[in-house]
């Protein structure tokens, strides 16, 4: 059975590029007890994964050079050996990327086609929507009339958390990075956008949020976040998702220190990762469902076909090629 792998070749200097991969044929590994075969279908791409290719210490492991890159992705149980798995299930995990994985059935669990389009599960329904939903109502808690200001607000994370924002009753603020993708956000509700390539987004956030920001969910980092600090109110919450544009960045970023806006304005400024919320994604996973399932939340993806432009997909998200969530269909 033919099988193919991308490695982890070499560690970028900035933006990552296709010399930093290696797609080498290898070996489908026998199944042992307690072992399930999976036919990769979907690979998920996502931008925490350039941490993982610098050295030194992180809240994951830093990839090892030679060593096969591991994202969520779904797939189709070829054998199992394994109580609960049979030929023909849908599953989803952290797998390599291959085209054939052998893997414990204890990093699997099933996928229902018949709840919502398979690829939900890497998605809106996934770590991208569980990340959404426990950081911005967890951290943010956001209140009705209160103003949210998303940054990436075009990608799976943000449009999701744009989407809860209102269903919570607040004032919400998209920034993205085209016309396009702004435009998608207003058909789904949101009541100002800001294109931060063509705007001074210090001034259309001052003409956005005429009554201050008090949920400011930070996808992105650098000058986008900067700009926000002057417009925070009392109390405010920011919630640190994401700091995409400063992961290729070779050496520390420098600027503004917001410690002087967090102070005179009693603002809670808190980091998370998705994983501090393991013992709750069941609660997430139905309330996104039931969401979903009635109308009240949207979802966009951009599928990128073949399993050797995985690499590409990849690197395609720091220039934003994206709407919602980037998905590799193998």
């Amino acid at each position: 059975m033919e099988n193919k792998e991308i490695r982890f070749a070499s560690r970028p200097s900035g933006l990552p590029n296709a010399e930093n991969f290696q797609i080498v044929d290898a070996d489908v590994s026998s199944v042992n007890e307690g072992e399930v075969h999976v036919r990769t279908t979907y690979i998920s791409v996502d931008p925490y994964l350039r941490g993982r290719m610098r050295a030194g210490k992180s809240y994951v492991p830093p990839f090892e050079i030679g060593e096969v890159i591991t994202s969520g992705a779904i797939g189709e149980v070829l054998e199992s050996r394994a109580p609960g798995f049979e030929k023909g299930d849908l599953v989803t995990g952290m797998l390599g990327w291959r085209l054939h994985n052998v893997v414990k059935s204890a990093e699997l669990r099933k996928i229902d086609p018949r709840l919502a389009p398979v690829t939900t599960a890497l998605g809106v329904l996934g770590m991208p929507g569980l990340t959404a939903y426990f950081g911005l109502l967890d951290i943010g808690q956001p209140k009705e009339g209160e103003t949210v200001v998303v940054s990436g607000a075009a990608g799976a994370v943000g449009m999701t958390v744009c989407q809860i924002a209102k269903l919570k009753g607040c004032r919400t603020v998209g920034i993205a990075g085209s016309d396009e993708k702004n435009q998608y956000l207003r058909e789904l509700g949101i009541d100002a956008t800001i294109n931060y390539k063509d705007a001074d987004v210090a001034s259309r956030l001052r003409e956005a949020c005429p009554q201050g920001i008090d949920v400011y969910f930070d996808n992105v980092g650098g000058p986008l976040s900067d700009a926000t600090l002057p417009l925070l109110n009392h109390g405010a919450r920011i919630v640190i998702c994401g700091q995409i544009s400063l992961y290729n960045l070779d050496k520390p970023d420098l600027g503004p220190r917001p410690q002087a806006a967090l102070l005179v304005n009693s603002a809670l400024m808190k980091g998370f990762i998705i994983t501090d919320y393991a013992p709750r994604f069941v609660e997430g996973v139905m309330q996104l469902a039931q969401w979903l399932g009635s109308g009240k939340l949207k979802y966009a993806e951009t599928i990128v076909e073949g399993f050797e432009n995985t690499p590409a997909a990849f690197i395609g998200l720091f220039s934003g090629e994206n709407l919602g969530k980037q998905i590799v269909k193998v």
